[in-house]
C-alpha cells in the first residue's frame, strides 16, 4: 500500500494558487489614494433580507468548493474531510486565498467552522461528531453561540436560562441576546442551568439546538448601523432529546470555555482593523495633515496599528506551531477594539459634521458605518474589561477579582 507524500510548504501553496485561478479573478491592489475604488468602511453588513440570503448562499456555496476540493478543513482527520496538514499550511492556503477575489462572507461561516466544530470535536459523543462535523466545516449547516442573555452578557456564568430533565430528553426554557447569524442558522450552541442549587459554574450543561424546533422564536435586532446581524433568541418548552447535549451534564462550563477559548484565538490573530492608510488620505483631502495635534495622534494610532499585527503574527506563529495561544488571545483581541476606537475617534474629530449628513461627497459620510459599527466589537467575543482580567490575573499576576 502506497503512502501520500506530503508536499511541502511551497508546493502546496504552488497547487492552492492554482486551484484558486482557475474559479477566482485575482483582487485588485487596495489603494489608500483618496476617490479611488469603494470608499466602504463598515464592520457590520446593513443588507436586505434578499440580499442577506443571496450574500450566504455564496459565501456556502465557496465553502462547499473548498471542502470538496481538499482545502477546507486542511488540520482536521481524514474522517471529518480533512487532510491532516500541520497549521503552516492552513496559513498559507489563507495567505494565497488573500489574493483573489471570494465571495463576501459573514462571521457566522468562522463562527461555524472555528468555533462550533472544534467545540464538538473535543466534547461530542462520537455520534454528534460523526452526525455534525463533516456538515459544518463543509458549512451544509449554520450554528450560532446561544450564550449572552440580558442579565448574563460577558458574565456567562449568571446565565438564568433553565434546562429541566423530562424523561429521555429536555426541556429548555429562557431567553438569548446579541446572538450573531441566529437569522440563518440551522443550529445553536446553548448553554443553560440544570442545577439552580450549584455553584454557578457547576451548574450548567450544553446543548446542541436546532433552531426550528417547536418554541424557538428569532427575532433580529436592528442595530444602529442599520443591519440586522444580531438576534434574541427566545426558547419556550423546547424539547430536546440527550443526545443532542454536549459534554456531561454539569459540564457546560467547561464546554463554554472550549468555543471561548477559539473564539479568543481567532481575535488574537487579527493584524488589521483600522484603516491607517484610509485615514491618513482622508487627513490630507482635509488639509489638516500638517495640524500638530492630527499628526500627534496619527502617530498613536499607527503605533498602535503596529502593534497590533505584531501580536496578530505572534499568534499566528503559535498556531502554526501547533500550540494553543493563551492569553495572547486577549492582547491581540483588545489591542484589535483599541485602533478600532482610536480610528473612530480621530475620524470623529476629522469630519464633524460630514458625518452626519450624506452630501454624496467620496470617503466622508462613509465613516459612519465604522463609527457606529466599532462599539460593537469591544463587547463581542468577550468585552474589554474581560480581556483586561485576563491579562491582570494570567500575564501580570495580579490577584484574581473576587468572584
Amino acid at each position: 500500500m502506497t503512502r501520500s507524500v506530503t508536499p511541502s510548504v511551497e508546493e502546496f501553496r504552488a497547487e492552492a494558487s492554482a486551484w484558486l485561478a482557475e474559479r477566482l479573478p485575482l483582487r485588485p491592489r487596495q489603494s489608500d489614494a483618496w476617490g479611488e475604488g469603494s470608499d466602504s468602511v463598515a464592520i457590520f453588513h446593513s443588507l436586505t433580507a434578499a440580499e442577506e440570503a443571496a450574500l450566504v448562499a455564496a459565501s456556502r456555496d465557496w465553502h462547499a468548493q473548498k471542502f470538496d476540493a481538499g482545502y477546507g478543513a486542511l488540520t482536521w482527520p481524514r474522517q471529518f474531510g480533512g487532510r491532516e496538514l500541520a497549521p503552516v499550511y492552513r496559513t498559507a492556503f489563507a495567505q494565497e486565498e488573500a489574493r483573489f477575489c471570494t465571495p463576501d462572507t459573514t462571521e457566522i461561516f468562522g463562527v461555524t467552522t472555528g468555533l462550533i466544530a472544534p467545540t464538538i470535536a473535543e466534547h461530542g459523543s462520537a455520534e454528534q461528531q460523526e452526525r455534525f462535523i463533516r456538515p459544518l466545516l463543509r458549512t451544509d449547516l449554520l450554528c450560532c453561540q446561544l450564550f449572552s442573555e440580558p442579565g448574563a452578557g460577558s458574565d456567562l456564568a449568571s446565565l438564568a436560562m433553565r434546562a429541566q430533565r423530562d424523561g429521555d430528553g429536555w426541556v429548555l426554557d429562557g431567553q438569548k441576546v446579541w446572538t450573531s447569524g441566529a437569522h440563518v442558522s440551522q443550529w445553536g450552541e446553548c448553554i443553560a442551568r440544570t442545577d439552580p442549587d450549584a455553584p454557578k459554574h457547576a451548574g450548567m450543561t450544553a446543548f446542541l439546538v436546532p433552531l426550528d424546533a417547536p418554541g424557538v422564536e428569532v427575532r433580529p435586532i436592528r442595530q444602529m448601523t442599520g443591519g440586522s446581524s444580531f438576534n434574541e433568541v427566545f426558547l419556550e418548552g423546547v424539547r430536546v432529546p440527550d443526545s443532542l447535549r454536549l459534554g456531561g451534564v454539569g459540564d457546560g462550563w467547561r464546554v463554554a470555555l472550549t468555543t471561548l477559548a477559539n473564539e479568543r484565538a481567532a481575535g488574537g490573530t487579527t493584524t488589521q482593523g483600522g484603516y491607517f492608510g484610509r485615514v491618513v488620505a482622508l487627513a490630507r483631502h482635509l488639509g489638516v495633515e500638517g495640524d500638530p495635534v492630527v499628526r500627534q495622534v496619527l502617530a498613536r494610532l499607527y503605533v498602535r496599528s503596529a502593534l497590533l499585527r505584531m501580536t496578530g503574527l505572534r499568534v499566528q506563529a503559535q498556531l502554526r506551531a501547533g500550540q494553543i495561544p493563551g492569553p495572547e488571545g486577549s492582547t491581540g483581541k483588545l489591542a484589535w477594539t483599541q485602533v478600532m476606537w482610536m480610528t473612530a475617534q480621530l475620524v470623529g474629530r476629522l469630519l464633524g459634521p460630514r458625518l452626519t449628513a450624506d452630501t454624496g461627497e467620496w470617503g466622508t459620510y462613509a465613516w459612519t458605518e465604522y463609527v457606529l459599527g466599532s462599539p460593537g466589537y469591544r463587547i463581542a467575543g468577550g468585552s474589554d474589561e474581560i480581556q483586561r482580567n485576563i491579562i491582570a490575573e494570567r500575564v501580570l499576576g495580579l490577584p484574581r477579582e473576587p468572584r
